[in-house]
């Protein structure tokens, strides 16, 4: 997945970052902190703090001790909140590390590491934008006016109503060449 930008939910002015899978028209809303939204805009527009910062820090301490950041998972949605895990490399041994996903996202821009979701993430929680020929600006008006009618709470419905039918939410992982 790549992040497709940063915007904010008119509704509850709550900042959200958009990932894009790599091979279509889907993309995922995730709804996170202001501090974490600051911290991904930074990087993504290449601005720097005159002193690292939190996921700065966390990424130059991991270079110190020679620990890779190999990729970002989103891998759940449980009770409104996406859940996620860091991958690292240490002589030779991968390790998944618990995170919230804007952490994780935040991380992952700054180490350079690719993000995925889980195949029971993007069926369950992003949107479909229709046809080969779909451009930016029909993204951006499609998802403002989704925005425009959307909560958080909105995706605690489709999960319930997932459990209610007694299907398993939890679904494979995303393969790493899924992006």
């Amino acid at each position: 997945m790549t992040i497709y930008g940063v915007s904010f939910d008119l509704v509850g002015k709550q900042p959200i970052v958009l990932l894009k899978t790599a091979d279509g028209n889907r993309y995922l809303p995730i709804w996170i902190g202001h501090p974490e939204a600051a911290a991904i805009l930074m990087k993504l527009q290449g601005a720097t703090a005159p002193r690292p910062l939190t996921h700065d820090l966390l990424v130059n301490i991991l270079g110190e001790l020679d620990v890779e950041v190999s990729r970002v998972t989103v891998t759940e949605l449980r009770e409104n909140t996406f859940h996620a895990s860091i991958t690292v490399v240490h002589d030779g041994n991968e390790i998944e590390i618990d995170s919230r996903s804007s952490d994780a996202i935040a991380v992952a821009v700054r180490a350079q590491a690719p993000i995925f979701a889980a195949a029971s993430v993007i069926e369950e929680s992003s949107i479909e934008f229709e046809g080969d020929d779909v451009n930016d600006e029909e993204i951006v008006d499609e998802f403002r006016k989704f925005l425009e009618n959307v909560s958080a709470e909105d995706f605690a419905e489709v999960e319930e109503d997932v459990e209610d039918d007694g299907l398993d939410s939890s679904g494979p992982f995303a393969e790493p060449d899924d992006k």
